[in-house]
């Protein structure tokens, strides 16, 4: 298991046909040989496992990393709903979705990925 920044950048999307690196997210996840996030490890120390969001026009917003009934969310404060994220293995050029509160789907790719 290895701690592991992410970088994940706005696949295509009919709005963005190019996708767009302005729209991206850092994470700080741990991840085991397989890419999959290592639950374990998150139990240990979930303060750890944190997110960054960039997007243009907008305050970069900070949050962490929860376990739901439903798999793994991004938060970002206690009074919001989180955001689904859904992925298999996370890797370089591999793709993930966010969705978000409301039932938006946004595709993301993993532009890098780097051992802490």
């Amino acid at each position: 298991m290895t701690w592991t920044m992410i970088r994940l950048e706005l696949a295509r999307t009919p709005a963005f046909p190019n996708g767009s690196a302005a729209r991206s997210y850092v994470l700080r996840l741990p991840l085991g040989a397989d890419g999959r996030i290592d639950e374990q490890e998150y139990r240990h120390h979930p303060e750890y496992a944190t997110v960054r969001r960039f997007w243009p026009n907008e305050p970069d917003r900070h949050g962490h990393l929860l376990r739901t009934a439903e798999g793994w969310a991004l938060s970002y404060a206690a009074d919001e709903t989180p955001f689904r994220l859904e992925a298999q293995a996370i890797r370089s050029g591999s793709h993930m979705t966010l969705t978000e509160p409301g039932g938006a789907r946004l595709p993301f790719e993993v532009k890098a990925l780097g051992s802490i």
